[in-house]
């Protein structure tokens, strides 16, 4: 994903009649699959998020997909081989209905390349606020109701949650965070 930070996101501009697809790709191996659409021509586009783990009691930063197996194309259905997109190294399948690939719905990815920061890391709930009441929508407190009480540079947040009665504090990533 670096390359997105090096050539710009002028490059996931759309020209004409192109429009984002889908691909499926086999299980870990999107990097593979995106510089093999790349040696074709197809300009791909797989989006990363920074994601704190665990690991041996430490704690550390990689750099995790946001759909993982999934890779996003660019594609004109009248210029381009598209079919060939399904014989690419790293590939399974591209989606399709009624044997023609699917575009996802105009804005959805074009909101993910906005979302790029500075490395080419997508920053997600970077609309948050502190103050704002926020839902936790992954992990153990999923579906709980709080209020954000402080973010940090590195994607933490503090959410003071309502639980009995009171509120208890909880640090969890931001892209776990729905405004």
């Amino acid at each position: 994903m670096a390359e997105c930070a090096q050539n710009g996101k002028d490059t996931f501009e759309l020209v004409g009649q192109e429009r984002w697809h889908v691909a499926q790709t086999l299980r870990h191996h999107e990097k593979m699959a995106e510089r093999h659409l790349k040696e074709q021509g197809f300009r791909g586009f797989f989006p990363l998020f920074r994601k704190t783990v665990r690991n041996a009691r430490q704690l550390r930063e990689i750099a995790a997909p946001v759909f993982p197996g999934y890779i996003f194309v660019i594609l004109d259905l009248e210029r381009d081989r598209w079919r060939s997109i399904n014989g690419t190294l790293g590939i399974a399948r591209l989606l399709t209905a009624l044997q023609q690939p699917i575009p996802v719905p105009a804005g959805v990815v074009e909101g993910l390349i906005a979302t790029l920061d500075h490395s080419g890391l997508a920053l997600l709930g970077g609309d948050l606020k502190t103050g704002q009441v926020v839902k936790v929508v992954a992990g153990p407190f999923a579906g709980q109701i709080g209020v954000l009480e402080r973010l940090d540079a590195k994607g933490r947040v503090r959410v003071l949650l309502n639980i009995m009665g009171g509120q208890a504090p909880i640090l969890v990533d931001r892209a776990r965070l729905a405004a």
